[in-house]
């Protein structure tokens, strides 16, 4: 990976090379991986391809004193092999555990390699925090199980213990910039330690986000903190950040979010439109599984108004 990820190439040609070539995701997998259409993803592949053969850039194994900047090309490929397996984005399973165990595989290997390295700790954090869950994540049909609704005695707390301790140590290795890696997994330690879903700090949630928009202010970024928002605030606050974002149209996650913040206002007929907008863009059957019961509920809700 640390071969793949030269730095001739812009970061996202990097992560895009190593996840098809490397990690085993189809274009299509590396396209949602990165949040953009197959067919752009395609393009992208296909002029890094040629800036390698063109500007005969040479793939060898780099010493030691270059993998710091190759770094975090790695980290983002590792972190997106895991985002796949975690919450897979196509196939008839919640969770592809032959991705996720690779990831954390890999972290571990990285931090052997370079124990000391913020960005490895908050990775490796992270993915164990998330990880954490996977027994809970699926009912006995498969379907998802949120994350309000699972059972947290089925937690990994040993998972959960060496996740929080690594955080601890990616913070305090970067008191002055924070990492984005190290930032996430504190806001994944907040829900793995809260002992119910109604005892989740919220303010601290979305504190660990404003942090998180200063190292890394992206869309998805943006729409888990209008999520935890809508908790704190209610469904309206959340909904006026949701759409307020620019860029995610193409993305199914945020139709979704739309949908449940709309049917918890009542406003059952946009609701259903947002539910099937996310359904049209594409995802793993039990997901949509999920989805479609939410329409259902919407279907109920237009024939037995709610009372407010």
């Amino acid at each position: 990976m640390f071969t793949c990820c030269h730095p001739a190439l812009s970061l996202e040609a990097q992560v895009a090379l190593a996840l098809r070539t490397l990690g085993g995701l189809s274009t299509a997998e590396v396209a949602r991986a990165l949040v953009v259409p197959e067919a752009t993803m395609a393009k992208r592949l296909t002029r890094a391809k040629q800036k390698i053969t063109q500007a005969r850039i040479p793939y060898r194994v780099p010493p030691p004193e270059e993998l710091p900047s190759r770094l975090a090309g790695v980290a983002a490929t590792v972190y997106l092999i895991f985002n796949e397996g975690y919450a897979a984005g196509s196939g008839d399973d919640v969770v592809r555990t032959s991705l996720t165990g690779e990831a954390l595989h890999l972290g571990r290997m990285l931090r052997e390699l370079m124990p000391d390295e913020p960005t490895v700790l908050g990775l490796l954090a992270l993915m164990l925090l998330h990880d954490s869950r996977r027994a809970a994540r699926r009912d006995t049909a498969g379907l998802p199980v949120l994350l309000a609704d699972q059972d947290r005695t089925r937690w990994d707390r040993a998972a959960i213990r060496e996740g929080v301790e690594l955080t601890g140590a990616a913070l305090r290795r970067s008191p002055e910039h924070p990492n984005p890696y190290a930032v996430q997994a504190a806001i994944a330690a907040c829900h793995a330690l809260a002992p119910a879903y109604a005892e989740t700090p919220w303010d601290a949630v979305i504190s660990w986000y404003d942090v998180l928009l200063t190292v890394l202010d992206t869309p998805v970024a943006r729409l888990n903190r209008a999520a935890a928002v809508a908790e704190r605030d209610g469904p309206a606050a959340g909904l006026a950040l949701t759409d307020a974002l620019a860029g995610l149209t193409g993305y199914p996650w945020w139709h979704a979010t739309r949908a449940e913040l709309l049917l918890r206002l009542g406003r059952t007929d946009e609701a259903r439109t947002a539910y099937e907008q996310a359904l049209s863009l594409g995802m793993s059957a039990p997901q949509a599984a999920h989805l479609r019961s939410r329409l259902s509920d919407v279907d109920d809700l237009r024939v037995r108004p709610a009372r407010h």
